[in-house]
């Protein structure tokens, strides 16, 4: 073996040593791309100078091939991990200053982040060396991957260990972990998941109830800014927006630290269990149910007035619950539930129909949604085609807009978006 070799070979055993030894940072290799590449530096330090070792060559394809799956460079990999990574330093640094963590907590930090700039400089051609002497190979595995597309401050540094202030920052701003990598999230087995392909709905798009719309938009800043913002019905006709502007509100102030989770009625009785897990989080959630009602009074209707009023445990100042219903109160009442004289089993019947009637009032807000009108709902048609640039004579487009409101779903935002969507495919189609 070359001294050339040897020296590499040094240098490797340096580098697997120096990822074992990383304190905070570990759970960057926790998915399939670390993982196939912890497996190439297992595999490379198992040498057998008379077979060829087909194990550390599939594992190093296999390393590749998940770095080609995500469509990412083994550098923006790293980077990306690192600025999502949850460790108590990424966690810490949300809620403190610099100054004000624990000494070994940063050099912890510093440590770690000089390995990492160390593998995010290792060329795969080193790599892709060891492997050939690993495996006994008479030629040199395939090097290639992806072109870096990432510019963030971490690319731009030579020295990692000094850019713990901007490391700081991002993330104060995007959070860690889960909450880093998804905008939305739901709820499923007592766990959240992320929602990879939110609704990319803006607020810009949705119009015709202007008041609202900025009601709701003033509550969700309060959120924001940290003091107590209010939870929301949102009740009204089918179609008129109501769900579409709680996900515009999550798309215009996600830069900002608003987070949704999406929570069906049927997980209602989770919600006091859900709140616990969001409320030491720095960012900000909007808890979203969307179409409310109860059929009766049932677990879920009291979980959901636990975490609307409160009890012994203080209500969580970053979490707010915003729910869509089509009916204004969310409890169907029936005649049977009307006192009669044969109800002597209840003495005060009444107080419990009016404990049901009134459970909106629960809500810190209610926004109503009333049915559009035609001059409201031509008023969204034109303003969908504006946005999307639609070229049709506006006479016209009105005409064909209230034509399909009649031989549709009648008129709403929800009929107007479906209207402008078909109409684009159309003339399209006839290009």
């Amino acid at each position: 073996m070359s001294r050339n070799m040897n020296q590499d070979l040094n240098y490797y055993h340096l580098i697997h040593q120096e990822i074992a030894s990383l304190v905070l940072y570990q759970s960057i290799f926790d998915d399939e791309v670390g993982q196939a590449f912890l497996e190439v530096f297992d595999l490379i330090s198992v040498r057998n100078k008379e077979l060829i070792d087909i194990k550390c060559l599939k594992a190093y394809g296999h390393w590749l091939r998940n770095l080609a799956f995500q469509g990412i460079s083994w550098q923006d990999y790293l980077i990306k991990k690192i600025l999502m990574d949850d460790n108590p330093f990424s966690q810490q640094v949300q809620q403190v200053s610099l100054e004000d963590l624990p000494k070994p907590l940063i050099e912890a930090t510093e440590h770690d982040l000089s390995i990492l700039k160390s593998l995010y400089k290792l060329p795969l051609e080193a790599i892709s060396q060891w492997v050939k002497e690993a495996a006994n190979l008479p030629f040199s595995p395939f090097v290639g991957q992806c072109e870096n597309k990432n510019n963030t401050f971490l690319h731009q540094q030579d020295n990692w260990e000094n850019c713990l202030d901007p490391l700081a920052q991002h993330y104060r701003q995007h959070g860690t972990g889960i909450f880093a990598q998804y905008k939305a999230l739901k709820w499923y087995n007592n766990q959240l998941i992320g929602i990879t392909e939110a609704d990319p709905i803006t607020l810009t798009e949705i119009v015709g109830y202007e008041s609202q719309k900025e009601t709701l938009i003033k509550n969700t800043e309060i959120l924001l800014s940290g003091y107590n913002a209010l939870n929301v019905l949102l009740y009204g006709s089918r179609g008129s927006g109501k769900s579409s502007l709680v996900k515009g509100l999550l798309n215009e102030y996600y830069s900002q630290g608003l987070r949704l989770v999406e929570v069906n009625k049927s997980q209602l009785s989770d919600l006091p269990m859900i709140v616990d897990q969001l409320r030491y989080i720095p960012q900000k959630f909007i808890i979203f149910v969307d179409d409310l009602s109860f059929e009766e009074d049932n677990d879920a209707f009291k979980s959901l007035k636990v975490v609307l009023e409160g009890n012994v445990t203080a209500k969580a100042k970053n979490v707010v619950v915003y729910a869509t219903s089509n009916r204004r109160h969310l409890i169907r009442e029936y005649f049977d539930d009307r006192p009669r004289p044969k109800d002597a089993d209840e003495i005060h019947h009444w107080d419990t129909v009016q404990e049901k009637l009134s459970f909106s009032d629960r809500f810190g807000l209610t926004l109503t949604f009333e049915p559009a009108n035609q001059d409201t709902y031509l008023n969204i048609v034109h303003h969908l085609a504006s946005q999307i640039e639609l070229k049709m004579d506006k006479n016209e487009l009105g005409f064909r807009a209230k034509q399909w409101a009649t031989q549709h779903n009648g008129r709403s935002g929800r009929t107007a978006r479906q209207f402008i969507d078909f109409l684009e495919g159309e003339l399209k189609l006839n290009k």
